[in-house]
C-alpha cells in the first residue's frame, strides 16, 4: 500500500511558521501563506499575490500542492445532492457528496482510496484499500467542492470512503485543519466521523477530547448477525464497541450515534428491532436508520417504507431516540463508491 506524498496543505499553522523561519523569511509570511491556503481556498503558489516569487519558488521546490481535479460530478433532479468524482496526483480517484439541508450544506468526503473492511452491503470495499488520504486530500475535497460552487460548506462528515479510524493520525490533522480559526474554522460539533467499530481507536480518538460526534456502523444487533455482513464482527465484538463508545461518552460528553442499515429479511425484524433496543437500553445515544441503497454487485435490497416505520416505531416504545436518515441522491447512485466505481470501470 502507497502513501501519499508530503505537500503544503496538510502543514498546521505552527508547521508553517517553522518552514518560514527555517527559510530566513519574514514571519508574517507564515499568515499570508496558510490564509491563501486555508481561507482563500488557492490551489496553488501562483494565486498568491502578494507572495514574492522567490518564496514561492523555494516553497513549490518542497512541498507542492495537492493535486485534485474534479473529473466526474452527478447532479440529483431535485438539486439537493451532488456527487463528485476527484482524481489525485497519482491517478487514484476518491468521491465526495454535497448535500444542501435546510440548516447548512454538509459535504461527506473520502478518507481511505478504497476500503479494506469488506461490509458486504457497500461498494467501497469492492476494490479493497489501495492508500491512505493526507490531511489535505481530505481537506481538498471540501475546499473543491466550495469553491467550485460557490457554498458554503457548514457541517462535514466524515462517511464516505474508507474507515476513517483506520487513518487515524491524518484524521486527527485533518480535524485540526478543519477547525482552526485561521482556516474554515468550522466547529467540532458540525463534524461527525463514522466507524464500523475499531476499538482501540475510538478509545484514541476519546482521550483527545474532541467536540466532534461518533457515528458507529453498527447494522446488526448481535455479533452472529453482525458477522453475516460486516466481517470487522469477526475481530470486535459488539459488546467491546459498547465499552469504547461508553469511555468515549465518558470522556468527551458527546452522546454517541449508531447507524443502523435497514436490509429487506437481514436485520429489520421486530425482532431485531427489539434486540437492538435491548442492546442501547440506558444509553445516552441516537439510532439513525438508513434504507440502503441498492448496489448491483450485491443481492441485497433496501426495507420497505413499512418495515422502516415498524422497525423506528419498536425502538421508540422502548424509549430509544430515533431518526430516518432523509433519503438524498438516490437517482445519482448515492451508495457510498459507486460513481467512482463507475469512473474507474469507463478508464
Amino acid at each position: 500500500m502507497t502513501n501519499a506524498r508530503d505537500d503544503i496543505v496538510s502543514l498546521n499553522f505552527q508547521e508553517v511558521k517553522d518552514l518560514i523561519k527555517e527559510l530566513g523569511e519574514p514571519a508574517f509570511r507564515a499568515k499570508q501563506i496558510y490564509e491563501w491556503i486555508h481561507k482563500k481556498l488557492v490551489r496553488d503558489y501562483d494565486e498568491m499575490t502578494n507572495v514574492p516569487q522567490k518564496l514561492k519558488a523555494m516553497l513549490m521546490e518542497r512541498l507542492p500542492f495537492p493535486e485534485i481535479e474534479e473529473v466526474a460530478r452527478r447532479d440529483s433532479a431535485s438539486g439537493d445532492t451532488s456527487k463528485f468524482v476527484f482524481k489525485l496526483y497519482d491517478g487514484y480517484v476518491i468521491e465526495s457528496v454535497l448535500m444542501k439541508y435546510r440548516y447548512g450544506n454538509s459535504v461527506c468526503i473520502s478518507s481511505q482510496v478504497g476500503c479494506r473492511m469488506g461490509c458486504t452491503f457497500c461498494a467501497s470495499t469492492l476494490m479493497g484499500l489501495s492508500r491512505q488520504l493526507a490531511p489535505s486530500e481530505m481537506l481538498s475535497q471540501i475546499y473543491t467542492i466550495q469553491r467550485e460552487t460557490g457554498e458554503r460548506v457548514s457541517n462535514v462528515v466524515v462517511m464516505g470512503t474508507g474507515e476513517p479510524l483506520d487513518n487515524f493520525d491524518n484524521l486527527i490533522k485533518f480535524i485540526e485543519l478543519l477547525t482552526d480559526e485561521n482556516g474554515l474554522n468550522i466547529s467540532q460539533r458540525n463534524i461527525t466521523v463514522s466507524t464500523c467499530g475499531l476499538t482501540e481507536n475510538i478509545k484514541k480518538l476519546a482521550d483527545k477530547k474532541l467536540g466532534i460526534t461518533l457515528a458507529i456502523s453498527l447494522h446488526a444487533p448481535t455479533d452472529d448477525e453482525r458477522k453475516r455482513i460486516m466481517p470487522i464482527a469477526n475481530k470486535y465484538t459488539i459488546s467491546e464497541i459498547l465499552e469504547a463508545t461508553d469511555y468515549y461518552f465518558e470522556k468527551t460528553g458527546r452522546r454517541i450515534s449508531y447507524e443502523y442499515g435497514l436490509i429487506d429479511g437481514e436485520n429489520d425484524s421486530t425482532i431485531n428491532a427489539e434486540k437492538l433496543s435491548a442492546l442501547l437500553k440506558g444509553k445516552n445515544c441516537h439510532v439513525n436508520l438508513i434504507p440502503i441503497n441498492p448496489i448491483k454487485e450485491r443481492t441485497y435490497k433496501s426495507s420497505t417504507p413499512k418495515g422502516v416505520i415498524r422497525f423506528k416505531k419498536v425502538l421508540e416504545n422502548k424509549g430509544i431516540n430515533v431518526t430516518i436518515r432523509e433519503e438524498m441522491g438516490r437517482d445519482i447512485d448515492a451508495a457510498c463508491g459507486q460513481l467512482r466505481k463507475e469512473y474507474m470501470d469507463r478508464q
